[in-house]
Parts: structure tokens; sequence; C-alpha cells
């Protein structure tokens, strides 16, 4: 069997916030760009890495979610405990300090964790956790 992962989602609240932290500070490229105002999908990707892609997308947009569900979601997302992602880098150092230049949310400076991996943490514009790993 030959899988691959090939689109992750994570909402957003505010697109062109979203598009800001993924394209310029992460340097991520943009795929993809349809809809209008908050209702957009956002399709952006690693350079170099054409196969894998990240789809930001609005925030409980299916028709069968209940009125208490969008509730729940929109405070999920504003605690930061809706979506997250990991990442992963060579050099986690000049990433941190790429980002942290960029006024991205800091949650977590690069730390060696106790079981073995290094890495650092940030929330993007709508709140979702980006975990960066180092490579080793």
């Amino acid at each position: 069997m030959d899988i691959t992962i090939h689109t992750t989602f994570l909402p957003h609240t505010d697109p062109d916030a979203s598009l800001a932290f993924y394209r310029d500070t992460l340097g991520f490229e943009v795929r993809n760009d349809v809809g209008s105002g908050k209702m957009r999908w956002i399709t952006v990707g690693p350079a170099g890495q054409p196969g894998t892609s990240i789809l930001l997308a609005p925030p409980s947009t299916d028709p069968g979610i209940t009125d208490d569900e969008r509730r729940v979601i929109d405070e999920m997302m504003a605690k930061g405990t809706y979506g997250w992602i990991m990442l992963a880098t060579s050099d986690l150092d000049a990433t941190f300090e790429k980002l942290q230049a960029g006024d991205a949310e800091v949650v977590q400076e690069p730390t060696e964790q106790p079981y073995g991996t290094r890495d650092c943490a940030f929330r993007d514009p709508a709140g979702n956790l980006v975990r960066i790993q180092e490579l080793r």
C-alpha cells in the first residue's frame, strides 16, 4: 500500500492574517485561494514539496453542524485548543528567530523535550498551535 499525507486542514478566523502568517512568516507557497471575505479556502505548502499542503478554511461551514457545535468550535479556537500541526526543520534556532521576528505568538521557546526531541511552539492568527521539531 502506498499512502501519503496530501493535505491537512487548519481553521482560520481571518483569512488575510492566516495567509500572511503561512506565506510571509513561514515562507509557504500559496497553491490556491478561492472564495471571498471570511469564506475563503486557502491552500499553502512548503516550497519544493508540491505534494504536501495545508488547507486554511473557515471553521464550521458544514451545514450539518448545529449552532451549539459552532459555539463550541468558536470557544475552542479562542482558547487555541481546536487545531494544531507539527512541522519540522533542520535549523530550529534560525526558524524560531524568523518566526519570533515576524511577531508570531510564542508558546514555547526551543526546548529539549524529555521524550527525545527538541522543538518550539507558536500560535497562528486563528489560535492554532504550530509546533516545530528539529530534524536530527
